[in-house]
């Protein structure tokens, strides 16, 4: 256990189990240099307790770096709930949950993330202060999909020469509540769309709705694309897909769609520009954050206009190094995190 912690960095795992209610909870605080951890709950199933520790401690280092990036006062933290097979009282679950985060002090601060709605946060939020994202504060997806959209366009450019979305082919993979209000930014832009997901229904909806192509999940990968943006879970870019790619760029609104850190390293050799996913999906972050503090929704949508500046800054210092963009990226953040 320790040395995992020590792989990750991790500066604490904080475990919590609940029978009455069936809660089986991990929290990971990666780095509070700059501020309290800051990082959805997942509620979702798992092979194995192993299985939820390692997601939690992985997603938090993420939320460090996308917080340090992304300017705000914020360390990365991330929770994981075990969803149980049957759940007695789902609202109950999350109470005992909320109860949990208290006693961390401050420390952690929850937000929504896979498998979890404003609803459960609205749960959390009464037995702790540190929630957010709850159903008064709002959803976040619409502005992790306002920050890709920018990142798109600020890719488009380095990459294609011109930030104009018009006529380009993006093939979306995941049509959740990001990447479905993704697909509408860019098909109001004039963006040709390729859509793949698990469920068909999301998938005829964007055919209805936006015109889109309907691609099978396990073709759109190989497809001829511009930029593909991967919108579902992570890990989607490994040693047996990166090659099979057909794209200029990837850049979407996964978390951590690089199996490894080797296949940056891939991408550039192929000549595809990769945009670091935890710089290009920080709209939710700085918006859960922002609201969680109070500020106006004007002075969010100022702050997510950082996003595509600093994601040309490192495509700029990626071009001069000769460095894919991830590994400039992990500098940068680690650099505020840690001290040169």
């Amino acid at each position: 256990m320790f040395s995992m912690m020590e792989a990750a960095r991790l500066e604490a795992l904080h475990l919590a189990q609940d029978p009455a209610t069936g809660l089986k909870a991990v929290i990971a605080i990666h780095n509070t240099r700059l501020g309290p951890a800051l990082g959805g709950c997942r509620y979702l199933a798992y092979p194995d307790e192993q299985s939820a520790i390692r997601d939690a401690a992985r997603l938090a280092q993420g939320m460090s770096y996308k917080a340090a990036l992304a300017g705000i006062d914020h360390g990365g933290g991330k929770a994981v709930i075990i969803r149980p097979p049957h759940v007695a009282n789902r609202a109950a679950l999350f109470e005992a949950f909320g109860r949990f985060i208290e006693t961390l002090g401050g420390h952690y601060i929850t937000a929504m993330d896979s498998g979890t709605s404003s609803l459960d946060m609205d749960c959390i939020a009464q037995h702790t202060r540190h929630a957010t994202s709850t159903t008064s504060e709002g959803d976040p997806s619409p502005h992790t999909a306002l920050g890709v959209f920018a990142g798109i366009r600020a890719t488009a450019q380095a990459r294609l020469g011109s930030d104009d979305q018009e006529g380009l082919r993006i093939a979306i993979q995941g049509l959740g509540n990001v990447g479905y209000a993704l697909a509408e930014e860019l098909h109001a832009a004039g963006a040709e769309l390729l859509v793949s997901d698990l469920d068909p229904g999301r998938v005829q909806l964007a055919v209805e709705q936006l015109g889109a192509h309907p691609i099978a999940s396990e073709a759109l990968l190989t497809t001829p694309c511009d930029i593909l943006a991967p919108c579902g879970l992570g890990g989607v870019l490994n040693a047996q897909t990166v090659g099979q790619l057909r794209c200029a760029a990837v850049a979407g609104a996964a978390n951590n769609q690089l199996a490894s850190p080797e296949i940056a390293d891939e991408l550039e050799a192929r000549g595809i520009l990769y945009a670091p996913d935890y710089v290009l999906n920080a709209g939710g972050l700085i918006y859960v954050a922002l609201r969680h503090r109070g500020e106006e929704l004007a002075a969010i949508t100022a702050h997510l206009a950082q996003i595509s500046l600093r994601l040309t800054e490192i495509y700029a210092h990626a071009q001069a190094d000769k460095r894919s963009p991830a590994r400039v990226a992990d500098s940068l953040a680690e650099r505020l995190l840690y001290g040169p």
